[in-house]
C-alpha cells in the first residue's frame, strides 16, 4: 500500500509541476501540452488512488507539494525549463528532450519501430573520443605546471622527476574515482527513471501512449499521426520502454555508461597526459631536461588543441594556439610562485 500512495504522490506532483510549466510557457503551443500532461497525471493518481482503497487503505485527500518540489517550482518560474531541464527529468516531468539541443534536420520523430533508437546509434564514441581528448590535455597542463612550479624552486632533477610521478599517480587515481562516482550516480538515477517508466508501463499503457502522442504532437506532428504513431510503439514493449525513455526523459538505454569503463577510460586518459612531461627525466638531466620538458609540452598542447579544433569546428592552427597559450600561462604562474616560495623558504 506504501508504494501505491508514493506512486500517487509522485503522480500528483508531476500534475502539479505540469501546470507550473504550463503557466511558465504561457502563450506558446507548449502550455497547452502541459496542461493535457497534467491531466493525464491526475488520471494516472486516480488509478493508484483506487488501488489503495482495493487494498482497504484510505489515499490522502489534498496533495501539498514538499519542499523540493516548492523549491523547483520557485527556480523554474524564475529561469525557465530549459535550464531545469535534467531537475525536471529526475522529478518525473515527462516531455524534457524538447527542451535538449538538436539539430531540427535531425532530431526527427520516430514514424515505425524500425527507426526507433536509430538516429542514437553511435552518439557515444565522439563523445568518448572528446573525453578522452580532454583526459590527456588535463594530465599534461597539470602535471606540466606542477613540475614547473617546483622547478621554479630550484628543485634538483631527482626530486622533479619524484614529483611528476606522484602527480602523475594521486591525478590519474583522484580523476578515476570522481568519474567513477559522476557516472555511477548518473547511471543509478537513469536507471531508477527508466525502471519507474516500465512500472507505469505496466500498470497503465494506454496512458503512457497518451502522453506520448501528446509530446510528438508538441513536436509538429498531427494528432492522429501521433497517436498511431505511440499506438504501434506500446504495442511493442521493448521498443516502448527504449522510446518512452528517450522522447519523455531525454535519456538513451543504450548508453548510460559504465561508472567503472569511465574510470578506466579517465584514468589512463589522464596519465598518458601526465606522462609527457615526465619522458625527458627519463633521458636527459638538469637544465637541458626541463627546456625539453617544454618544448614537448607546448608541442603536446598545440596537438591537443588541434584535435580539440575537430569538436568545436574552429581552425586547428587557432585551436593550437590558444592552447599552447593557456597552458604556457599555468605553467609560467606555477614557476613563478615556486620560484617566490624557493627564495622565501
Amino acid at each position: 500500500m506504501s508504494d501505491s500512495i508514493a506512486a500517487w504522490q509522485e503522480e500528483k506532483r508531476s500534475a502539479y509541476l505540469y501546470r507550473v510549466l504550463s503557466e511558465v510557457e504561457q502563450g506558446t503551443s507548449r502550455a497547452a501540452l502541459f496542461r493535457e500532461l497534467a491531466g493525464e497525471a491526475e488520471k494516472q493518481a486516480n488509478i493508484w488512488a483506487r488501488d489503495v482503497q482495493i487494498k482497504g487503505g484510505r489515499p490522502p485527500e489534498h496533495y501539498r507539494p514538499d519542499m523540493r518540489t516548492r523549491v523547483a517550482a520557485t527556480l523554474l518560474r524564475r529561469y525557465g525549463p530549459r535550464p531545469m531541464r535534467i531537475i525536471l527529468s529526475a522529478m518525473k516531468v515527462r516531455g524534457m528532450s524538447m527542451y535538449a539541443h538538436h539539430d531540427a534536420a535531425t532530431h526527427t520523430v520516430p514514424l515505425s519501430l524500425a527507426e526507433v533508437g536509430r538516429r542514437h546509434r553511435g552518439t557515444g564514441n565522439a563523445n568518448n573520443l572528446r573525453a578522452a581528448v580532454f583526459g590527456i590535455n588535463d594530465g599534461l597542463v597539470s602535471n606540466a605546471s606542477l613540475m614547473m612550479g617546483v622547478a621554479g624552486a630550484a628543485a634538483h632533477t631527482q626530486t622533479l622527476l619524484l614529483t611528476g610521478i606522484a602527480g602523475l599517480v594521486a591525478g590519474a587515481f583522484s580523476m578515476a574515482a570522481g568519474e567513477y562516482i559522476s557516472v555511477r550516480s548518473q547511471r543509478e538515477m537513469y536507471e531508477h527513471q527508466i525502471d519507474l517508466e516500465r512500472a507505469e508501463l505496466e500498470t497503465y499503457p494506454q496512458a503512457e501512449a497518451a502522453e506520448l502522442a501528446l509530446i510528438y504532437q508538441a513536436k509538429g506532428i498531427s494528432k492522429e499521426e501521433a497517436q498511431r504513431v505511440a499506438d504501434a510503439l506500446i504495442a511493442d514493449p521493448e521498443k516502448a520502454l527504449a522510446t518512452l525513455a528517450r522522447e519523455e526523459l531525454g535519456l538513451n538505454p543504450d548508453e548510460l555508461g559504465s561508472p567503472w569503463g569511465a574510470a578506466a577510460s579517465s584514468f589512463f586518459a589522464f596519465a598518458s597526459g601526465a606522462l609527457i612531461p615526465l619522458l625527458p627525466f627519463l633521458l636527459l638531466h638538469g637544465s637541458s631536461a626541463l627546456a625539453a620538458v617544454m618544448i614537448l609540452t607546448l608541442c603536446s598542447l598545440f596537438g591537443v588543441g588541434a584535435v580539440l579544433s575537430l569538436f568545436t569546428g574552429r581552425q586547428a592552427i587557432k585551436g593550437g594556439l590558444r592552447m599552447m597559450l593557456i597552458g604556457s600561462a599555468a605553467g609560467a604562474i606555477t614557476f613563478v610562485i615556486g620560484r617566490m616560495i624557493g627564495v622565501s623558504v
